[in-house]
């Protein structure tokens, strides 16, 4: 018998059918032309409610409702969304379960890179056709945003300041006029209802290329912020690490919240400089420590606990991760990582077995 094959992991849109579903059926809102979905019903998609008929929409987005309604009201317009912020901010998160709400297709996505080179923004050729039959519509592969034009779709580009000056500027005629060209072929592709982009840019990639001002204005930028709060940062951190448990079938466990919440703490202290009554004042180390880092760290964590310990999360587990995830370079992140650990956490009564494992780590000859 065959193996049943599932995949590692869905879309937006896939996982969350249901939601979409139940979000259709009921929503009387207007819904712009070439839309699955009202704003309003984009909205509680992005940050969850109950509807009509019982359906609990899970939140995908925890923090302001106003950044929210900025970029789906962006989205409506003629003008593209550039989300922008640090590492871990949920972007891409955001970007990804904007498109499956508004198109109900977040697959067109052009992931930016150092090398990328025009074609991905625009189209590219089958060069066996080429050859044997000239420039021709069956020899010209569309890229995904030429495929977002002509199907009325959104399109996802992460990464954007990472693509080349000269490649940016290659959606420059895409957001402004809403055709592409085709010289080749003497026409062009003109975009449908329902086309937009949505971009990512990280402000603090060593390599980012700045955007032109030309390519700028043609965005309107949301500013995607780190959370509030740590009773915010613990809650995402709480429901992602569930999800993904949920998504990797790994054993169910209890989740605990004290390791959570000390994890998050270290994070967000050695992000600020500072501690959380604001009372010692502390160097930050090179690493991001986003809100994303911290998923990461108790999903391996309890990776660790599950398969070579007793199945629940405990401070070895946690130092393990942690101390990676901190120091990222030897020389400048080590002694600030060694600071923090004789200035803060040996100071707390009951943080003693997260020092003492963490500790240990640094001391253990490599």
């Amino acid at each position: 018998m065959a193996k049943e094959q599932q995949t590692l992991r869905q879309h937006a849109e896939a996982a969350y059918a249901h939601e979409l579903q139940a979000l259709q059926k009921l929503d009387d809102k207007p819904r712009p032309r070439g839309w699955q979905l009202s704003p309003q019903a984009v909205v509680t998609y992005l940050l969850g409610g109950i509807l009509a008929d019982g359906t609990v929409i899970e939140p995908k987005y925890f923090g302001q409702r106003r950044l929210i309604e900025v970029a789906v009201a962006t989205l409506v317009t003629d003008r593209a969304l550039l989300l922008v912020g640090i590492p871990g901010t949920a972007k891409t998160w955001v970007s990804e379960h904007l498109a499956a709400a508004v198109s109900g297709n977040s697959k067109l996505l052009v992931q930016g890179t150092a090398g990328l080179n025009e074609e991905a923004l625009r189209y590219g050729w089958n060069y066996a056709r080429l050859l044997a039959e000239g420039p021709s519509e069956k020899a010209l592969v569309p890229s995904p945003v030429m495929v977002g034009m002509q199907q009325g779709l959104v399109v996802r580009i992460e990464e954007l300041t990472r693509i080349p000056s000269d490649v940016q500027d290659a959606l420059i005629t895409v957001l402004s006029e809403k055709t592409l060209p085709v010289p080749e072929l003497n026409t062009e592709v003109q975009a449908i209802h329902g086309f937009n982009v949505i971009a990512t840019a990280n402000d603090r990639d060593k390599g980012v290329n700045e955007l032109s001002s030309a390519l700028r204005r043609r965005f309107n930028t949301v500013v995607m912020p780190l959370p509030d709060s740590l009773e915010e940062e613990v809650l995402i951190v709480e429901t992602r690490v569930n999800q993904a448990q949920q998504q990797l079938q790994l054993p169910a466990a209890v989740l605990p919240s004290a390791e959570v919440r000390r994890l998050v703490t270290i994070f967000r202290e050695l992000r600020s400089g500072r501690t959380e009554d604001g009372r010692v004042r502390i160097k930050s180390p090179s690493s991001t420590l986003s809100t994303a880092e911290a998923i990461s760290v108790i999903n391996s964590g309890q990776a660790l606990a599950t398969h070579f310990g007793n199945g629940e999360l405990l401070a070895t587990d946690l130092a393990a991760s942690l101390t990676g995830a901190i120091v990222k370079d030897k020389n400048q992140d080590a002694p600030i990582w060694e600071e923090y650990l004789e200035t803060v956490l040996r100071q707390r009564k009951d943080w003693q077995d997260l020092y003492a494992a963490c500790r240990e780590l640094i001391t253990r000859p490599q």
